[in-house]
């Protein structure tokens, strides 16, 4: 890369003094854990999106200098769409945008010359695509022109621009590229111009949601308000009466009744946003609809979506989340059913729903440290997100069950890969996820080996985390100042954790008064070498399920940590469902380097019921023999990544 890495730069003047926000990616070198994963990214997964986009036949359709590939994949005309409504080409544009994020941070963890040249080309097809009034959608400018802003219900066209804008944002931070910031500056301005309150704009929104999030980092990275005030707009405006999307239906001369599942709770348009305290409707786009949410509370310090995020996210995690931080039970919506429902080996868990809410937790943390938030992000993170892409960074899978028979597996692509690129962006960028930075204090969410540079009270300071973590709770830090400076150093203690201890500098810190919200509060003038050191304890859990979800009732599941964990077949033999942990069995944990890339394995002594001296008989009055059996679990993020076989969560207890 030739060009200077810029700084970050605070945005808006919106913003509440108690904010925090994320450290940028250039500011958080990241080692250990997920030091490996992200070398993963950028060694393998950055490359392989680029090539598998152009296999698809993406290249060609953003390209203005060669000719239209048209319709590759045909239309939705089943499954409740309008014939000739949707095909998942519209959303292309969208996959570049991750595509491109993805190879920015992949770019600034390591030079790869011929990749760089790569997105440098394709950001200047969309420099020669863009018109000149700054639109920008190669769907409506290549496929079917003459149709922009007619299905922002179905069509995501707001959705796609967002997802470039991130990319955008993304690649100026990690190379000081701006020219893919300026088009997509543009295309923001000719929203602006387009949608709003003001007399003659249209009062629409996406019915994906997405360009909030990224209108919000756009803000943040030009210090153009006008982009926050854009996002608020879209946040604001959405399932107000009239309807838009009745409206733009009736434009167009549609049935406005005539869409995707006959409810506008699929899109979280139902009610406008702070009467909403359920969560409903397709999974990923109702968690980008909160991460926005949240950003604009943070930056408007607003009270009032502040009280529906907390309603919103109770209603999830109390009712209808994984034990992964998985979430969307059903692929017949990709999204969320009732109360409860949530089956093991049919469980859909978009890897992108799991994504989205490790973005939603991170942006709730904008508003403070709170642990209720972190741990979430912390669960989502190291198990249902991570588990959509093998460890070598090449095959991913879409949905995440907790339960297979031995025929689920990763995949090399999809016909709708939103998938890959969001989780490799979403690695690449870990580091952004470890900080959170005000005026006067800095909140340490994640732990693990980083180091952190930013800036606090005009003076430059540098972070040092060392620990094996999640495999060890063992966490020093050493704070370097450039000069003496006073702030608060905030440091979560999980829920998980059922023994922790606090020093500084060898002085034990009374935790019990330190600790608000799950976070440890240090406010101290912080010199040059000063040392922090938290140790937590890496409890083993059985964990167990609300008796309403009929599918695990008198069913464990074992964690160690964050870490939540599985059996496979290859370590415990087929029949994984006859496998029982009786309540007394010890748990041992193992430390296993040459595992899965090392980890900690879990195992214990249970019992097996006995099938192969059942007999021929499908039903007998006696239960079958049973004899014991040890068996071995190993982090659930890592299952099939060796010999294809069964896999299961939650085990029987007996």
């Amino acid at each position: 890369m030739t060009a200077s890495r810029p700084a970050a730069q605070t945005g808006t003047s919106a913003r509440p003094k108690l904010a925090f926000r994320p450290l940028p990616v250039p500011q958080v070198d990241v080692r250990g854990f997920w030091g490996d994963r992200v070398d993963a990214v950028a060694a393998k997964t950055a490359g392989i999106l680029y090539d598998r986009c152009v296999e698809a036949r993406m290249l060609e359709q953003i390209d203005p200098d060669v000719p239209s590939p048209g319709v590759v994949i045909p239309f939705h005309v089943s499954d409740g769409f309008t014939a000739r409504t949707v095909t998942t080409q519209m959303f292309w544009d969208s996959d570049w945008g991750k595509t491109i994020e993805t190879a920015a941070y992949s770019l600034y963890r390591r030079r790869n010359p011929d990749l760089e040249k790569k997105i440098d080309t394709v950001i200047g097809m969309y420099e020669k695509l863009q018109q000149e009034d700054g639109y920008l959608s190669s769907w409506y400018q290549r496929i079917q022109p003459g149709l922009r802003w007619t299905n922002l219900r179905d069509c995501h066209e707001l959705y796609c621009a967002g997802h470039l804008i991130e990319g955008a944002v993304a690649y100026y931070q990690a190379t000081g590229k701006r020219k893919l910031l300026d088009i997509m500056s543009r295309y923001a301005d000719h929203i602006a111009d387009t949608f709003g309150p003001e007399p003659g704009k249209r009062k629409g929104y996406c019915g994906h949601e997405e360009i909030e999030l990224a209108l919000v980092r756009l803000a943040r990275a030009t210090g153009n308000d006008k982009y926050m005030k854009l996002a608020k707009y879209f946040i604001d405006q959405r399932g107000q009466q009239p309807h838009y999307f009745d409206e733009e239906a009736l434009a167009r001369g549609a049935d406005p009744k005539d869409f995707h599942f006959k409810t506008y709770e699929y899109n979280q348009s139902h009610k406008p946003v702070r009467e909403q305290d359920k969560v409903v409707g397709h999974a990923v786009r109702a968690m980008y609809l909160y991460s926005g949410m949240a950003d604009i509370a943070t930056e408007y310090g607003d009270d009032t979506l502040k009280l529906a995020l907390e309603r919103l996210w109770d209603d999830l995690t109390t009712k209808s989340l994984y034990v992964t931080g998985g979430l969307g039970p059903s692929a017949d919506n990709e999204g969320f059913t009732n109360d409860y429902d949530l089956p093991n080996e049919t469980a859909y868990a978009e890897t992108c729903a799991s994504v989205g809410l490790v973005f939603w937790a991170s942006r709730m943390l904008g508003m403070g440290p709170n642990a209720r938030y972190a741990d979430m992000m912390e669960r989502a993170l190291y198990n249902g997100s991570i588990s959509g892409l093998s460890l070598d960074g090449s095959l991913f899978f879409y949905e995440n069950p907790l339960e297979s028979r031995g025929g689920h597996h990763r995949w090399k692509w999809h016909r709708c890969p939103c998938c890959p690129p969001n989780i490799g962006r979403m690695v690449a960028s870990i580091g952004s996820y470890f900080y959170g930075l005000a005026e006067d204090a800095l909140a340490v969410h994640l732990y693990g080996d980083s180091t952190a540079r930013f800036e606090i009270a005009g003076r430059q300071v540098t972070l040092v985390q060392t620990s094996s973590y999640p495999w060890d709770g063992a966490i020093a830090i050493e704070i370097g100042p450039e000069a003496p400076v006073e702030f608060t150093l905030h440091l979560r203690i999980p829920a998980w954790c059922r023994k922790a201890a606090l020093r500084v500098n060898g002085k034990l810190v009374d935790l019990e008064a330190a600790t608000v919200d799950g976070y440890a509060a240090i406010r101290r003038e912080w010199r040059q070498g000063d040392k922090v050191e938290l140790d937590l304890e890496m409890s083993m859990a059985r964990l167990f399920a609300n008796p309403q979800v009929r599918q695990d009732i008198g069913r464990v599941a074992l964690a160690r940590g964050p870490l939540i964990y599985c059996v496979e077949e290859t370590d415990n033999g087929g029949g994984l469902h006859r496998i029982a942990l009786p309540r007394e069995a010890r748990l041992e944990a193992h430390k296993e380097p040459n595992l899965l890339g090392g980890v900690v394995t879990l195992s214990a002594i249970g019992n097996r019921a006995d099938a192969e001296n059942w007999g021929a008989d499908l039903y007998r009055p006696e239960p079958p023999a049973t004899r014991e059996s040890k068996l071995k679990a190993v982090p659930y993020f890592a299952w099939d990544n060796r010999d294809p076989g069964e896999m299961l969560v939650w085990l029987r207890e007996g």
